[in-house]
């Protein structure tokens, strides 16, 4: 019998309630010791690998072969049967390219409709509601806040820092548009991508620990907001894909808190924490807008 060392990884969306079921019943299967399963919405940050972002991996699954090759869709779910003996019939019904190209076809077909499994945005409490437009104006001002940085630093090592978090960033805010129509969105979104924008580029103009000490203030609000929520929608199977999304996301954002941690405490002096302190006060103080408008 094979190991995960010498196996395959499967990258798939375990806040898709019909997904999770269909790797639950892989799992299940003879072989299935031997792929390492990563569910992409409770997966940390790094986990994905630099060749696969969290959109594309929520978007279709995703198999990494033993050699590191990345494949997706039906040619995934080939890789996953080739390892499982009971599906061993099934992976070389698919093998020839017509088969692949039909079942491909089938896949895309299931990806335009697998958001009906989801519920519907009108349908959410209106406290569910509040929380989530909070969240999209959070992730809305948090790529702005990455964008201001990248505009204006020229350090290498921060760019490559705002560049990575970035399209974490912007993966969180296309996941939780799917949940929130536009018209429950925040209405002061003009007012926020500013703010946000000047929130990076402001400390980027002081250099890189300033910056730091900025990104671990807003993470570590960020975290505890996050953290709340999840709390709220325990004990609501309904929307446990929502609340496994929100915990995904605070998990990145806590990655994110972690890795500037250490410049942020090397950080001197009295302007800077106060600076610090006034990015966490007005995070608190936008949520509580947020909820209302």
């Amino acid at each position: 019998m094979g190991s995960v060392e010498d196996g395959c990884t499967v990258y798939y969306d375990g806040a898709c309630p019909l997904c999770s079921r269909e790797i639950a019943h892989y799992q299940a299967r003879a072989g299935a010791d031997s792929i390492r399963w990563v569910d992409v919405a409770r997966a940390d940050a790094g986990a994905l690998g630099a060749d696969l972002e969290r959109d594309a991996a929520l978007a279709r699954l995703h198999v990494r072969d033993a050699d590191g090759r990345l494949v997706s869709g039906a040619a995934a779910f080939a890789a996953i049967w080739r390892r499982l003996p009971a599906y061993a019939w099934l992976a070389r019904l698919a093998s020839p390219p017509p088969v692949q190209w039909l079942l491909e076809g089938g896949y895309r077909g299931f990806l335009a409709v697998r958001r009906l499994w989801r519920p519907a945005p009108s349908a959410l409490p209106a406290a569910v509601l509040a929380d989530l437009r909070t969240d999209h104006a959070g992730e809305t001002g948090a790529v702005e806040i990455y964008r201001g940085i990248l505009a204006v630093t020229r350090d290498p090592a921060l760019r490559a820092f705002a560049t990575r978090h970035l399209a974490t960033e912007r993966s969180h805010l296309a996941q939780i548009e799917v949940w929130l129509a536009p018209v429950h969105r925040s209405r002061l979104l003009f007012l926020w991508r500013p703010a946000g924008w000047l929130t990076g580029a402001l400390p980027a103009l002081c250099g890189p620990r300033a910056v730091y000490a900025t990104i671990h203030a807003v993470e570590t609000f960020v975290d505890r907001h996050y953290a709340g929520q999840v709390a709220r929608l325990d004990g609501q199977p309904n929307l446990a894909p929502l609340r496994d999304l929100l915990e995904g996301c605070r998990r990145d954002e806590v990655a994110h808190r972690d890795e500037a941690a250490p410049s942020a405490a090397a950080a001197p002096g009295a302007v800077l924490r106060t600076w610090a302190r006034v990015v966490g006060a007005g995070s608190a103080a936008a949520v509580r807008v947020c909820r209302r408008l």
